[in-house]
């Protein structure tokens, strides 16, 4: 928590440098202000994709891209160039892109980030290569299930805590 305060309110430096320092200034310098405004921008476009995407259920293609679209707005990340490039997204802004990545792909939280990032990718498959209405309804399910338990990662205990309800609701154990 000191941490994500500490890069909010720029209180540590050397922190706040990224991969992106080297070549481009533009991004990682910013205020704590111009941070937050970031964060609230990108978020708030991304929740409104995700909720225009409900207006567009009926047709899953559209659904699926709409709402995967607005998740990665809202969450922040994107996958080109063969590495993780930081275009867009809420929590980048925030944290700064090497210290976002760094927190991904922690070892608590790995295989959270691969199991999300997957089912971002079905999804898009499902919803623009194999035309799937269903497939593409189960992909965003289990996509949003993915973002929900990579969520959880971030909550001390939060994990236990849900798989622990599983079992006195469902007797199942996640």
């Amino acid at each position: 928590m000191l941490k994500l305060k500490e890069s909010i309110l720029g209180g540590n430096e050397e922190q706040g440098e990224g991969f992106l320092d080297e070549d481009s200034e533009g991004f990682c310098s910013l205020s704590s202000m111009q941070r937050i405004y970031g964060f609230a921008a990108c978020l708030v476009a991304g929740l409104a994709c995700m909720i225009l995407s409900l207006i567009v259920f009926a047709k899953p293609i559209k659904f699926a891209v709409l709402f995967t679209f607005g998740n990665l707005l809202a969450v922040g990340r994107d996958l080109s160039d063969s590495k993780l490039v930081f275009l867009f997204g809420s929590t980048a802004f925030l944290l700064g892109p090497g210290q976002q990545i760094g927190m991904m792909f922690d070892s608590v939280r790995i295989y959270a980030t691969v199991i999300y990032l997957g089912c971002i990718v079905v999804a898009l498959i499902c919803a623009l290569w194999i035309h799937s209405k269903i497939l593409t309804i189960i992909a965003i399910i289990s996509e949003t299930c993915a973002l929900l338990w990579y969520s959880l990662s971030y909550i001390p205990f939060a994990r236990r805590m849900v798989s622990q309800l599983m079992v006195r609701m469902f007797d199942t154990e996640l």
